[in-house]
């Protein structure tokens, strides 16, 4: 194995960048298509202040534990825990915990950059008038013809390749050149174009409608199941356990106010999520139809619907997707430089040769992804697709095992005086909340969420019919035991694709069936063949 490269991979030169960079990571589509649904359902007002309680005493902690390895190692999660490990005299076992951390932001990444492409696609959609006058059928036929369609798979592929070479040519610019400068403009371009768009919202649709279902306080509505939801959404949209902190504390100068810093981040999502669902609702509280819809069909079937009753909707859905492709955009950014920062002290080589290279392998496994929803579609494996499993094996277990297994190392197995080192300066009360965190508090509830994310993500392929051994036998699978017959698909322009408010399941897209000659094609329903509402990439994303 070749010495790893023990020299730094790089450095920020404005102490302002780890800011602009840390959101960039950390807005991603999960504060468009879940917050405010789950803001919504569980006590609008009240749930954000319970989202900030599970944010400031749970995320908080573990957010600067992991800028703070990396910042402490001015090296990535592997050679720092390498350090750490060293220092402590403990087991190089530990050092699973941050190959763990680059595999799952590879695997992340790999399907992140899926979305990606197709959010790209459809700012080219809107810019082309291809989404004037759309209603529910329309729009799902316009989703199924760019992604599940096998016989046009080798387009998405185009997309796919183009929104990864985006990334990677950014990438390969190098950390000043590239990452400093696009995040320096990007990010706060895309909070200007989001604050624009909010004010059109504001203008052209409902905003004390939207006021209502996002602020107001509706303790009603609070419940057990909120207090979940709300530990859920707060450790999945940081990007914790797959190495991004740990990477950018590496790149922080050495006058960044490191935990000032990650407190503003925390603060910058939940405004941008708040934001968010206020300009969402308010553009829908005339026509409801994302009532009850969030994740995939509310982003790429119900907001294109909704926009083209806007003045000047051409514009409009284009500056909508475009906003969606920067944030999914600096999202990738992020995800890509643990794996990059990792092969380059592994190998020597040189930046611009790593970022290839590691695109190279990104772009490859994000193909399995990609298929599963065309050309692999029929292939599932307990009636679960490639994508399927990867988003259960990174969310439900390989994430939140990094998260516990870097709380019990900082925890129980630094000595205090290595923890407080590698910490910094810090109020005294700040760093037993800290300590007592990271042996006690986080281990448990990461250990729950994670249990509980992956019992939900198997229950949820029982409920689309799934045979897997896990499943209780339903009378639709016993009738097809005993010979009975499947029910046939759904056909799109029966269904009008909505989606089954009693248990909040969405119909997903199948491609086209051949048409005779002369005769539109119809978009169908399948399960999984395209994220449902419950296939939410919480760390993506």
């Amino acid at each position: 194995m070749p010495t790893p490269y023990q020299t730094h991979i790089g450095s920020f030169t404005r102490k302002t960048t780890f800011f602009w960079a840390a959101v960039g990571a950390t807005v991603g589509l999960a504060n468009l298509w879940q917050f405010p649904y789950l803001a919504s359902l569980h006590g609008g007002g009240l749930f954000i202040l319970l989202y900030l309680g599970c944010l400031l005493l749970v995320t908080l902690p573990l957010m600067v534990t992991e800028a703070a390895i990396g910042r402490h190692a001015r090296h990535g999660i592997v050679l720092a825990m390498d350090g750490l490990i060293r220092s402590a005299k403990r087991s190089r076992l530990w050092m699973a915990v941050g190959r763990l951390s680059v595999l799952s932001a590879f695997l992340v990444l790999s399907f992140t950059a899926v979305f990606g492409a197709i959010a790209l696609a459809y700012v080219f959609f809107g810019a082309t008038s291809k989404f004037s006058g759309v209603d529910h059928v329309s729009a799902t036929g316009i989703l199924a013809g760019l992604v599940s369609d096998p016989r046009e798979f080798r387009v998405f592929m185009g997309w796919h390749a183009f929104f990864l070479t985006m990334v990677l040519w950014v990438s390969g610019q190098g950390v000043v050149g590239g990452l400093e400068r696009a995040y320096r403009i990007v990010v706060p371009a895309t909070l200007v174009l989001l604050l624009a768009l909010f004010g059109l919202a504001a203008r052209y649709g409902r905003i004390d409608a939207a006021v209502s279902q996002i602020i107001e306080m509706h303790p009603q509505d609070l419940t057990w199941g909120s207090l979940s939801a709300a530990l859920f959404h707060a450790f999945y949209t940081l990007g914790l356990g797959m190495g991004v902190w740990a990477i950018l504390g590496a790149y922080t100068t050495p006058h960044t106010q490191l935990k000032r810093s990650i407190l503003a981040v925390v603060l910058m999502d939940t405004l941008v999520a708040i934001l968010a669902g206020l300009m969402i609702f308010a553009m829908a509280s005339q026509s409801n139809v994302f009532d009850g819809e969030r994740g995939f069909s509310l982003l790429f079937i119900s907001l294109p619907v909704t926009l083209s009753e806007l003045p000047l909707s051409q514009f409009v859905i284009t500056a909508v997707f475009l906003m969606v492709v920067m944030i999914v955009w600096s999202t990738s950014l992020a995800l890509l430089e643990p794996v990059v920062g990792w092969f380059r002290e592994w190998t020597a080589a040189p930046r611009g040769l790593s970022v290839f290279l590691v695109g190279v392998v990104v772009w490859l496994a994000g193909l399995a992804s990609l298929f599963s929803f065309n050309v692999w579609a029929e292939y599932r494996v307990g009636g679960a697709t490639v994508f399927r499993w990867l988003e259960l094996l990174t969310g439900g277990l390989m994430i939140p095992l990094v998260a516990v297994l870097i709380a019990l190392f900082t925890g129980w197995g630094l000595t205090r005086n290595l923890s407080k080192t590698m910490l910094g300066k810090t109020p005294g009360i700040f760093g037993a909340i800290w300590f007592w965190v990271m042996r006690l508090v986080l281990p448990l509830v990461v250990v729950y969420i994670g249990i509980h994310y992956t019992a939900s993500s198997l229950g949820s392929l029982c409920d689309n019919g799934s045979e897997a051994f896990w499943c209780e036998p339903t009378p639709n699978m016993v009738e097809r035991e005993g010979g009975g017959e499947a029910s046939d698909p759904v056909d799109a322009s029966e269904s009008g694709v909505n989606s089954d408010r009693s248990t909040g399941e969405t119909g997903d897209l199948l491609p086209a069936e051949q048409a005779p000659e002369n005769k539109p094609v119809q978009p169908q329903l399948h399960p999984e063949s395209a994220p449902k509402d419950d296939d939410i990439l919480y760390h993506s994303v």
